[in-house]
């Protein structure tokens, strides 16, 4: 038998499907492998380029394939479904990771650290109680409006009716409502008080995270959105736009912060939020950043661009 050199992994949460290939493309392995027992089976086997789809446990299973001397790849999903050559199933996927694995021009994704996965843990855990809290307002508003009884929408609106529920001598509240909105409004509370404390987890990090702190330099950017880039990226080299553009480097965050009219002015003056319209008019093909594939890769991309390159007065992006 061939050695294997390219391994395409089809992950699952009990049963893994393995295709593998040898130099010359001809088929060695395909088999299914359950979770107990796939370490064991990439550990006997020679060091070669594992094919992984970015979805749920990948990183966690890259960053165990790599300690055990294997080159692994994460691929985006929706990058590897055009080389599905049947109908979709385990097998199937597994021969389209090992042949989209090869290709020269596939894009992948980085691996991330626990460190990266924690970071992003806390931003999604503090999103969904964001979401709670949100929901939890609009049960409390919606049953007290049934009673007549309504608030100005804000956060002193939702503090006046939970005064309206917390006095018992008002009238207007039946007891059984009341002790419903009681517990609704012990939830609420709760709710800020962890959304809190994530906060200052989410301050801590960022304090001690030099990158962090750089990318809380360019205009625009505060702890949340500087330590949310972080964790979903890591290494700039990976991001589509320059790193100058993003205050990664000295010159460029001097350049950005230092520069005196358009947005760069607009923040430093008002210290508001900077707009991210995307740029438009036939001066836009003047810029070699226009020329570039990934130009419009996101309002953050869009907003620090717009700030490095208006120097030049050949792209502007719209206040």
């Amino acid at each position: 038998m061939q050695a294997v050199t390219t391994i395409g992994l089809d992950i699952a949460k009990s049963v893994f499907q393995v295709h593998g290939v040898d130099a010359n493309g001809l088929v060695v392995i395909r088999r299914q492998l359950k979770r107990r027992y796939v370490l064991a089976f990439f550990a006997k086997l020679p060091p070669c380029l594992v094919g992984i789809e970015a979805c749920a446990s990948s990183h966690h299973w890259s960053r165990e394939l790599q300690a055990l001397g294997h080159t692994v790849r994460l691929m985006p999903p929706a990058y590897v479904k055009p080389y599905v050559k049947r109908q979709k199933n385990d097998m199937a996927d597994a021969e389209a990771i090992c042949e989209a694995v090869t290709r020269a021009n596939m894009r992948l994704v980085p691996t991330k650290t626990p460190e990266q996965q924690s970071g992003l843990m806390l931003h999604r855990t503090r999103h969904l109680f964001i979401r709670q809290q949100t929901s939890v307002i609009n049960a409390i508003r919606a049953h007290l409006a049934e009673f007549g009884i309504v608030a100005p929408v804000g956060r002193k609106g939702i503090e006046e009716l939970l005064r309206i529920i917390a006095d018992p001598s008002d009238k207007r509240v039946p007891d059984v409502v009341r002790a419903c909105l009681a517990a609704l409004g012990s939830q609420l509370l709760s709710l800020k008080k962890q959304i809190l404390d994530f906060d200052r987890m989410i301050l801590a990090w960022h304090r001690s995270d030099p990158t962090s702190k750089r990318l809380n330099c360019i205009p625009g950017v505060g702890p949340l959105l500087a330590t949310a880039l972080v964790s979903s990226v890591g290494d700039p080299k990976v991001l589509p736009i320059r790193p100058q553009l993003l205050g990664l480097d000295r010159a460029g965050t001097q350049t950005a912060l230092k520069w005196g009219s358009g947005q760069a002015r607009q923040y430093q003056q008002t210290r508001g939020p900077l707009s991210a319209q995307p740029v438009r008019g036939w001066r836009t093909r003047c810029h070699p950043l226009c020329q570039a594939p990934w130009h419009q890769v996101s309002a953050l991309g869009r907003s620090v661009a717009g700030t490095t390159a208006d120097q030049s007065g050949c792209h502007r992006v719209g206040q």
